[in-house]
C-alpha cells in the first residue's frame, strides 16, 4: 500500500474509462476516497459504483468545487487525466481550427483552471498532490497529430512549470507520460496509432502502476515505457537525428495511407 494515498480525497477526470477508470481503481484498492469524473454521466457513475468512489460528472474544467464537496472540504490528489487526440496530420491540406481548440481546452487549459481552483487552498495548508496524464508526445511528438503533439508538450511544460514553482511549498506534482496504451483514444489515432504506437501498447492498468510506484518513489517524470527516456535523451542531445529519424517514420507512415 502507499501510505501517501490511503484515505486521501482523490479526483480524477476522464474517468469512465481507459487510463482514467484504471487510475481510480487503483487509488480505491489504496485506500483513496475517489471522485470519479467524466463528461458521460453513465460511465462515471458505472465506475463510481464499481470502486465505492462518487460520481461528479461534466467538463473537466470546471468539477473542482463539486469535487471537493463530495469529498467533505478537502481534494488531496488532482489527477488532470481527461485528454482528446485528433489525427489532424497534415496542415498543408487544411487547417481543423476546431480540434485545434478542443485540444487546447481539455489538454492544456483544463489542467491550468484545475490549479488554479486548487492551489489557494493547498498552499494554505502546504500540501496538494497534481498529477496530469501527459503522454510520452509532450516529451517527443506523435505524427499526424499535431494540435494532440503541441498541447501535451504544454501539459508537461505546465506540469514541470507547477513543479518547480511550487514543490518547496508542500506541492507534488507528477507527470506520466506512457506511449501506446489500449484504449479508446488508442483506437482512435488510426493508421498512425496502428504504427507507431500499438506495437508496444500496454494495458491501463500499467500506468496506474507506474503512478502509484513513481508517488511512492515521491517522482516528477513517470514513464511506463522506461524506453522513452533512452529516445528523450536523443531528442535532447541529437536533434537532426531525431528529427530525421521521425521523417523517415513519417514518410513510412505516408507511403500506406
Amino acid at each position: 500500500m502507499v501510505e501517501a494515498v490511503q484515505d486521501a480525497g482523490v479526483v480524477v477526470t476522464g474517468a469512465g474509462g481507459g487510463i482514467g477508470a484504471a487510475l481510480a481503481r487503483r487509488f480505491a484498492a489504496e485506500g483513496a476516497r475517489v471522485v470519479v469524473n467524466d463528461l458521460d454521466a453513465g460511465k462515471a457513475r458505472a465506475v463510481a459504483e464499481e470502486i465505492g468512489g462518487t460520481a461528479v460528472p461534466g467538463d473537466a474544467s470546471g468539477i473542482v468545487e463539486a469535487a471537493r464537496d463530495a469529498l467533505g472540504g478537502t481534494v488531496d490528489v488532482y489527477c488532470a487525466n481527461a485528454g482528446v487526440a485528433f489525427e489532424d496530420g497534415d496542415l498543408g491540406a487544411g487547417l481543423d481550427e476546431s480540434s485545434w481548440a478542443a485540444s487546447w481546452d481539455v489538454n492544456l487549459m483544463a489542467h491550468v483552471r484545475a490549479a488554479h481552483a486548487l492551489l489557494p487552498g493547498w498552499l494554505r495548508r502546504g500540501s496538494g498532490r497534481f498529477v496530469s496524464t501527459v503522454s510520452a508526445a509532450g516529451l517527443l511528438t506523435m505524427i499526424g497529430a499535431p494540435s494532440y503533439s503541441v498541447t501535451k508538450h504544454g501539459a508537461y511544460a505546465f506540469a514541470e512549470w507547477l513543479s518547480l514553482t511550487y514543490r518547496h511549498r508542500g506541492i507534488k506534482v507528477h507527470a506520466i507520460c506512457p506511449q501506446g496504451v489500449r484504449t479508446d483514444m488508442l483506437a482512435a489515432t488510426g493508421s498512425a496509432g496502428d504504427m507507431v504506437l500499438q506495437p508496444t501498447a500496454i494495458e491501463p492498468a500499467a500506468v496506474a502502476d507506474a503512478l502509484l510506484k513513481g508517488i511512492a518513489e515521491d517522482r516528477f517524470l513517470i514513464l511506463p515505457h522506461p524506453e522513452v527516456a533512452d529516445f528523450y535523451q536523443v531528442r535532447a542531445g541529437e536533434p537532426e537525428r531525431w528529427l530525421t529519424t521521425m521523417n523517415h517514420i513519417q514518410q513510412k507512415w505516408e507511403a500506406t495511407r
